[in-house]
């Protein structure tokens, strides 16, 4: 059977530049044992599985998957499914994933997403002394049994961060841009912080004292793919 699968781009610059690429499918055209196959094929590092919901409904359900695993949350397939929601008429309040309940709210051109910190992975976070140390990074440098998220200061008064991910161990050796990993840094920081993430991605987010973190972004459609 073909599966259709929108393809997004979460978390571009103010011109609809950068992103990370998202797979969005229909969880009704998948049988959930399949899921994690199609994810693979698709390669992304994540593809997001929706229950969609009926006109009117403010909530639905959704699955995550990398290449290699499923998550119980993630960042960018979280904002990109509700901004793929409101786009095709149904906008919801709240979005249930396996680790909770996340609040979604629509702000201009920003898809907000409310989430706990803590339903992200453990990300090693890694202070880099310069933005120069940290593009010449490369995910070898790293051991392969854990997600690494490296940052560097770019405005330290203005809370501006550059950042990169390696998370070799879920099947994605770099990721242009990290929702969850945000949220991470964000709650270790304890303060709002715009991020510039892989090759210029831009992330925003907001510290709350009581473990939650909004994480905003743009989001784009690149189109449909199929897969057999």
């Amino acid at each position: 059977m073909t599966v259709d699968v929108t393809v997004l781009r979460v978390f571009t610059d103010a011109c609809g530049n950068f992103g990370n690429p998202l797979g969005v499918v229909d969880a009704a055209t998948v049988a959930a044992g399949e899921r994690q196959r199609v994810a693979a094929e698709l390669g992304y590092s994540e593809t997001i599985f929706i229950d969609v919901p009926n006109s009117g409904s403010t909530t639905a359900h959704a699955r995550i998957f990398t290449p290699s695993t499923e998550l119980p949350f993630a960042g960018h397939p979280t904002v990109g499914a509700a901004w793929w929601l409101a786009e095709r008429g149904t906008p919801i309040r709240t979005l249930q994933v396996p680790a909770g309940i996340v609040q979604i709210s629509y702000d201009d051109t920003l898809t907000v997403v409310r989430a706990r910190a803590e339903w992200s992975p453990e990300f090693a976070l890694h202070e880099l002394d310069s933005v120069d140390e940290l593009l010449a990074a490369e995910p070898d440098d790293y051991p392969d049994d854990a997600e690494h998220y490296l940052w560097a200061w770019l405005d330290r008064d203005g809370g501006h961060i550059r950042s990169r991910m390696f998370a070799t161990d879920l099947g994605v050796p770099e990721d242009e841009a990290t929702g969850s990993a945000a949220a991470r840094l964000t709650d270790y920081l304890s303060r709002d912080l715009t991020i510039t993430q892989g090759k210029g991605s831009q992330i925003y987010t907001t510290w709350n004292s009581e473990g939650w973190v909004l994480v905003a972004g743009r989001v784009v459609s690149d189109g449909t793919r199929q897969l057999d």
